[in-house]
């Protein structure tokens, strides 16, 4: 499986935000199917055990048609999201995008509408700076 474009940079980026990568890529097993998630990363919260848990699917949005990018990504998104729902329920799943297209695509009503409607939750991030801007549950 091919790594995103801007893989290295959300990677880095979320460890710099305290998470620790624990999966790259994160493998998860349904019976039927293995599916790989980009990275599943913890950050431990306190003294609290097991910490907080989430995997993240990256996207770099640097097709011809952000639209079409946007179908692919909400299917994969959904798909793995209910994976994660039968073998790690704990585990929230994160779509990473870049700056651009959250601030231009993503503020589309349309496009506002369904990322809610689907529960996607965003981490947005920065190409050049290589940092996380915004995290939205």
């Amino acid at each position: 499986m091919a790594k995103d474009k801007y893989h290295d940079i959300v990677k880095s980026a979320l460890e710099s935000d305290g998470w620790e990568i624990t999966d790259d890529p994160l493998k998860i097993e349904t019976g039927d199917r293995t599916i790989q998630i980009d990275l599943g990363a913890e950050r431990v919260i306190g003294a609290e055990k097991g910490g907080e848990k989430i995997a993240v699917e990256i996207k770099s949005f640097l097709g011809l048609s952000p639209l079409t990018d946007f179908y692919n990504a909400l299917g994969q998104f959904n798909f793995y999201q209910l994976a994660l729902e039968k073998v790690e329920p704990n585990r929230a799943l994160f779509l990473a995008v870049p700056h651009i297209a959250y601030y231009s695509f993503f503020k589309e009503t349309l496009t506002k509408e369904a990322v809610k409607r689907f529960n996607v939750r965003i981490i947005v991030y920065h190409i050049q700076k290589a940092i996380i801007i915004k995290w939205e549950k």
